[in-house]
């Protein structure tokens, strides 16, 4: 089973979205919100600790129903039954896209080729648990016999970020390892790492799928370098794990066929976290946190796939995202967190997203002529009200936001969270309010200004407010909680590329730099560059006599 291949601006509801915007284009929130009193009860929803207000975004129920006949009519409903059954819907790559399978609450088979693969997914966690366990209880030890204290994780992309924000996400829940991750291939930033960790007590994982990875197994050399400079060769098989798919260039890099965690084609990097990929996250927080999770995404992909579309969670978000994205033109959307914890979730959305939908051809293979991807950024609030709010509340770009919010701390209640959440609601309200001539000029009457003052003030201090926001108020960041939100954004990303017709599982514009950084590498040692671009010709030459001075 496959997806359509429908072109979203042919479809009736496309078209008569387009009427639905001009219609409400200038109408302002505060005229919504006065023509209908129960608003809110109609534009939001409760799920498990979930409450989802989306009732701040410019739209109306008429718009909401004619986002869920666009869902339909794009094939949403039978595009969710590939997904979640084995579906090869990555059909560029002939692979299905089971993510979802490897957090499963369903004993029903999963079939890949004709074969269960639950039985395989359930042996690979408990080889990952086993260890795990095995590890953090201090039986497991270095080659002089002390407990490990120490994990670096190499990897990159997907064997990173995921990994990274989750670990980070989840610190409040983490036990007495000392947990780092070693991405970039800058030697500076490898070499920060060896300045925080003892030979004898750290564990090195290196994640990558072929095994091949430029920057991760350039990283993975220097480490292991490092260690044999403490270390005999033998003691390697204490130090140094993979997870991998390539068997042999793993034994040849060194390590024992039995520290090898297995991965499967039909987990996309960036989907991966919840796989063996996700060993770090386990090490830092436990096999039970670790379950728990699963679970969480696992009750969420639930909701998505038996939801009515009005009611459910991943689709409207999606849908307003498209709302946006095709028919007011919006570029980027802003996610941000009131959570520290979450600071890293808007980088790890950017590359779940961007390079999910960042697509300009769609599954017929034709150029698309409508927009597809969103920009995403965003930072942890209140950081963010001091950093970029202001072209949020008066810039002249439209920017939808996402506010995630926590109504229990994990430490006891103090002032600290009142003020937290006061911030939290208040910048909901504000972009959605704004400031008007009146309440500015009253206000600047109240400190004394002259009338001069007051005109010249007047046109600084006035905002239109009219600026859309979804809220997302979670009742504490638990492992559970943490694992739904995450597949929420999971689920968005599939169904905005269902209804845009594009692939959103491949990932081919990345791959051309890696090639010409490869080819490049080979140049510096030949010194061949005259078949190079003038410009960039010139770089190289730069950057390999940088002392050199023009003649």
């Amino acid at each position: 089973m496959n997806l359509n291949k429908n072109k979203p601006s042919n479809l009736d509801s496309w078209k008569k979205l387009n009427s639905n915007f001009k219609t409400l284009s200038s109408k302002t929130l505060t005229e919504h919100f006065a023509e209908d009193p129960d608003r809110v009860d109609k534009l939001s929803i409760n799920w498990e600790s979930f409450y989802i207000d989306y009732s701040k975004n410019r739209l109306d129920k008429s718009t909401i129903d004619l986002l869920v006949s666009l869902a339909e009519e794009a094939g949403l409903k039978e595009g969710i039954e590939a997904y979640f059954s084995g579906g090869e819907i990555n059909e560029t790559e002939g692979r299905a896209v089971l993510h979802t399978a490897l957090r499963t609450q369903d004993s029903s088979p999963v079939l890949v080729e004709g074969e269960n693969i639950l039985p395989g997914i359930d042996q690979a966690k408990k080889e990952m648990y086993d260890f795990a366990d095995k590890v953090i209880s201090g039986s497991w030890k270095g080659h002089t016999g002390k407990s490990i204290q120490n994990v670096v994780n190499i990897g990159i992309g997907g064997s990173d970020l995921g990994p990274a924000m989750v670990t980070e996400a989840l610190e409040f829940y983490q036990n007495h390892l000392n947990v780092y991750f070693v991405s970039n291939v800058e030697g500076d930033h490898v070499n920060e790492i060896i300045n925080k960790i003892d030979p004898e007590t750290t564990l090195f994982v290196i994640v990558s799928k072929t095994f091949t990875t430029q920057e991760t197994l350039s990283n993975a050399q220097t480490l292991r370098k490092w260690f044999l400079n403490h270390a005999p060769q033998a003691a390697v098989e204490k130090h140094f794990v993979a997870v991998s798919t390539n068997q042999k260039k793993v034994t040849e890099f060194g390590i024992s066929p039995e520290n090898i965690f297995s991965m499967n084609d039909w987990v996309g990097g960036r989907f991966s976290l919840w796989s063996t990929v996700g060993i770090s996250i386990c090490l830092a927080v436990g096999p039970t946190h670790f379950e728990n999770l699963l679970k969480g995404a696992g009750a969420m992909d639930q909701h998505f796939r038996k939801a009515s579309f009005d009611q459910n969670i991943p689709v409207l978000l999606a849908m307003i995202t498209v709302w946006y994205n095709n028919f007011w033109n919006a570029e980027s959307e802003v996610i941000v967190p009131y959570s520290q914890y979450l600071r890293n979730l808007p980088a790890y959305l950017q590359q779940g997203i961007m390079e999910s939908n960042g697509k300009g051809v769609d599954r017929n293979g034709d150029p698309v002529d409508y927009q597809t991807g969103t920009i995403i950024w965003g930072a942890s609030g209140t950081n963010a009200q001091h950093a970029f709010f202001q072209l949020m509340h008066q810039g002249t770009k439209l920017i939808p936001a996402d506010f995630i919010g926590f109504a229990k701390p994990l430490y006891p209640k103090n002032d600290h969270q009142d003020k937290l959440m006061s911030n939290f609601f208040a910048q909901t309200q504000a972009l959605m309010l704004g400031k008007n001539e009146a309440t500015v000029r009253t206000e600047l009457e109240s400190q004394g200004k002259s009338n001069a003052e007051i005109e010249a003030l007047l046109p600084f201090k006035i905002f239109e407010g009219n600026r859309p926001s979804t809220t997302l108020l979670i009742e504490e960041l638990t492992p559970y909680n943490l694992g739904a939100l995450i597949a929420m954004y999971e689920h968005k990303i599939f169904v905005q590329g269902v209804i845009w017709n594009i692939f959103s599982y491949d990932q081919w514009g990345v791959e051309l730099g890696k090639q010409l950084a490869n080819n490049i590498l080979n140049d510096f040692e030949s010194g061949k560059l005259d078949h190079h671009d003038a410009s960039t010709k010139k770089l190289i030459e730069r950057y390999k006599n940088p002392k050199k001075q023009e003649g």
